[in-house]
């Protein structure tokens, strides 16, 4: 049996082996106990720890368990107590009917020391079984010439238990013609004898009704009884005489029932009824009685049920033949059981370790084995063999012990498990044979890391997934076992964009099953690089790493941003320039857009969704650019209302769409006298500016009317500056409030270059920005018109502006 302790500088638990000359060490004095039969379960018999010189707990830890062989476990140990207590009910006479002691033998090992210590307990007789007789009652013919003191033998009782216990005596009722005498055996077994006392008459009395008790001697005292008949017969002077003093007779125990064994013959030269015999079983065991049956008129002997050499190798028996007159004789048969080969060996693992180390050295012990036949001689010696195809043997031990152990080093990796038969043969003919099964684990010792089937790995994940999706899987094999095979994952520690990247991904350390930790943006990165490390349970741990690289597959998520025209943060709206002399396919503007995503999600396309005139504008379908479809007319209006939409092409397409308004002007002037058709201001201060304005436009377009009206404008100037007031009030009431705004950003494309005029309803004062000249096809950066030197517009200068204009009108 194998003792694990830890070494220093091992990596695990090693198995050391105890030999130091034989084996098993037995020490010479038997440890005894003694113990009353019938006793409950439990019963304390000895305090076995002490006796072995251990402490309760260390019956326990150092393996303390009975071996017995042959029957149950009558005993066991209390691991508590350290005590011996019996295991069950216990009965003298089952287990010892013909012994005078009760001895029951068995062995206790000391399974780390692999030591054997040999102990006996004595069954102590109680008086718990009542004499019997065989029979209830016997019937003896006495002839009625019998001189007195002539001796009649008397049936036996018998009782189970021994000693005092055991039947002490016999008494025999009162009757004037008979006594008894009680002799005694040279085995110091009891015979009860009848004898006469008095001559017998059978006119007189021709039946005598007597009974015999027999008592034992325990306390109380427990009796049986027998009824005896003697009936007085007429003359018989000869008795029967068997033709042989004693019957020898030699049977297998395997011979079949009913077989006729033996033959008993007794004659009576007397005539008529005094010479007929009949045959009687007389004084014989219960047991054997009920294995022999007795023909009572042939004397024929058979047995009724099987014999068993392990149990009687002789059985006595007693025959007593009586004629018809009462004459007796008695005759003794011994019938001799021959051992046959009907017992197989029974092997017992005594002690077995179910798992060994692979890397142990050869000669570890695997078993303790013990073998045993209950049969004799040639029939009962036993050879032990395992099959030759394994790297184990056994070797003999004494006393029919044998211990399997290693013949070489074991390797996990190429047989992880034996399953050793172990073979019991006798000698007998036919040999017969037992087989048992040891099951040896080999286990593991951690040599080998874990592996991943591949070097490395890359997978492909849709951007926007959710919070704690699974995105991938991976596995790695370790060729050891148990623990040494457990793996476990992680990531190694990284950052990712400044976050560690622990805060992105997971990985679930008993599966390797990867989880994204929150939704991952394809615009934000397109791939990320791991690494996962497969760490087994061993000690020391092994491991091992694989490159893991997740590529982000772009999503259709974000709509097209439109950066040109852009809206002013003051929440102004743009106004785009076109002269009224454009000719078709003028470039009024150009709508740029762009899109976050990538691929074919972000291919944008551009179409005209609204415009306040239908087909004067086209919008480029790739391109953006709002051109003049047709040239312009006198009766367009001034201001056109254009809606585009810009639309990827994505699964499903995100679009936006951007709102331009175009004014139809030649010069500054004349987009200045439409102003007031494109805003209202919101406060008194703004209304106002705002009414200056427009005074001021209709001043402007006065000009031109000056030759067809000078005479009337000298009389109604005041009434026409009226009139046009209140036309213009109530144009701008039906415009919708969304549209009083701030109007910046306005641009021109004149010739090859272009004016920017930017109206504030919230500031008192317009600017006017002449920028670098802007081609078609070419966007200019923010920061170029951010540097762009603005010419302000005050408020007094357009107040000075009226004023001239007005001189003028009173001039002309």
């Amino acid at each position: 049996m194998a003792i694990w302790v830890k070494l220093p500088g091992c990596s695990g638990l090693v198995l050391l082996f105890l030999f130091l000359g034989l084996l098993l060490e037995v020490r010479a004095g038997k440890i005894r106990y003694s113990v009353p039969e019938e006793t409950d379960e439990g019963f304390f018999v000895g305090n076995i720890a002490k006796d072995l010189g251990l402490q309760p707990q260390e019956l326990a830890e150092r393996g303390v368990r009975i071996i017995s062989r042959g029957r149950s476990h009558l005993f066991a140990l209390n691991p508590r107590s350290g005590s011996l207590v019996t295991s069950g009910r216990i009965d003298r006479e089952e287990l010892c009917a013909h012994s005078e002691r009760c001895l029951v033998s068995f062995n206790i090992l000391v399974e780390d020391e692999m030591k054997l210590f040999p102990a006996e307990v004595e069954i102590i007789d109680i008086n718990d079984n009542t004499p019997q007789f065989q029979l209830e009652e016997v019937e003896f013919k006495v002839n009625e010439i019998t001189t007195p003191g002539t001796r009649i033998p008397l049936p036996f009782g018998q009782d189970l238990d021994v000693g005092m216990n055991s039947l002490q005596s016999y008494q025999l009722s009162f009757n004037p013609h008979f006594s008894l005498d009680v002799q005694q055996g040279a085995d110091g077994s009891q015979h009860p004898e009848m004898v006469l006392q008095s001559p017998l008459d059978r006119e007189e009395e021709a039946v005598h009704h007597l009974l015999l008790t027999a008592s034992d001697g325990g306390n109380p005292v427990h009796s049986g009884t027998l009824r005896i008949r003697v009936q007085v017969v007429d003359v018989n002077d000869n008795p029967p005489s068997f033709t042989q003093a004693q019957y020898h007779m030699s049977v297998p125990e395997n011979v079949p029932l009913g077989t006729q064994l033996l033959i008993v013959k007794a004659t009576d030269p007397d005539e008529g009824a005094n010479g007929e015999v009949t045959y009687s079983f007389h004084n014989i065991d219960h047991k054997v009685a009920q294995i022999f049956q007795l023909d009572s008129y042939t004397g024929e002997i058979s047995n009724k049920k099987p014999l068993d050499f392990e149990e009687y190798k002789i059985y006595p028996i007693e025959i007593q033949a009586q004629d018809g007159a009462g004459l007796m004789a008695r005759t003794k048969v011994l019938i001799k059981v021959l051992d046959i080969n009907d017992n197989a060996p029974e092997v017992t693992i005594t002690s077995v370790t179910t798992a060994v180390p692979e890397n142990f050295p050869p000669a570890t012990i695997i078993a303790l084995i013990s073998v045993h036949d209950q049969d004799s001689e040639e029939n009962g010696h036993i050879t032990c063999s395992i099959p030759g195809n394994l790297p184990f043997k056994l070797e003999k031990l004494v006393d029919n012990y044998y211990r399997l152990v290693t013949e070489r080093t074991l390797d996990r990796e190429l047989t992880s498990k034996y399953n050793i038969t172990v073979i019991a043969t006798d000698q007998g003919i036919p040999s017969l044979s037992t087989e048992t099964h040891i099951s040896l684990q080999v286990t593991d010792v951690n040599d080998n890391p874990p592996a991943f089937p591949k070097d490395s790995y890359s997978v492909y994940i849709s951007e926007n997934n959710p919070r704690g999706a699974s995105i991938f899987s991976v596995t790695a094999h370790d060729a050891d076992s148990h623990e040494n095979a457990q793996v476990t994952y992680s990531l190694a520690e990284d950052n990712l964009q400044g976050a560690p990247l622990s805060s992105y991904v997971s990985i679930n350390s008993d599966t390797g099953v990867l989880y994204a930790l929150r939704a991952l943006d394809y615009e934000q990165f397109q791939e990320l690089q791991l690494r996962v490390t497969a760490r087994d349970s061993g000690d020391p741990p092994l491991s091992s790493n694989v490159s893991l690289r997740i590529f982000l597959l772009d999503q259709n998520d974000n709509a097209p941003e439109i950066l040109y025209p852009a809206l002013p943060t003051d929440g102004s709206t743009g106004v785009e320039l076109a002269p009224r002399s454009a000719e078709p396919g003028y470039l009024v503007t150009k709508v740029v857009a762009v899109d976050r995503d990538s691929g074919q999600n972000a291919w944008l396309s551009y179409r005209l969704l609204k415009a306040s005139e239908p087909g004067l504008f086209t919008v480029g379908l790739h391109t953006g650019e709002v051109r003049t479809a047709r040239a312009l007319l006198d009766r367009d209006a001034l201001k056109q209302s254009l809606v585009v939409a810009v639309q990827d092409h994505g699964q499903p397409p995100l679009s936006a769409t951007v709102t331009l308004t175009v004014a139809v002007a030649d010069s500054i002037p004349d987009v200045l006298a439409d102003l007031g058709s494109l805003e209202i201001p919101h406060d008194s201060d703004a209304s106002g500016l705002t009414l200056y304005l427009v005074v001021a436009v209709a001043a402007v377009s006065c000009v031109f009317l000056a030759f067809v009206i000078v005479l009337l404008a000298l009389r109604l100037r005041r009434w026409h500056t009226s009139r046009l007031l209140q036309a213009s009030g109530s144009g701008l009431a039906s415009i919708p409030a969304s549209h009083f705004v701030g109007v910046d950003g306005m641009r021109a494309f004149l010739q090859t270059y272009s004016h920017e005029v930017s109206l504030t309803a919230d500031s008192r004062r317009s600017h006017l920005i002449f920028p670098q000249p802007n081609y078609a096809d070419t966007l200019i950066s923010q920061e170029s018109c951010e540097k762009s030197e603005p010419l302000l517009i005050t408020q007094d200068l357009l107040e000075d502006k009226k004023e001239i204009f007005s001189k003028d009108a009173d001039i002309t």
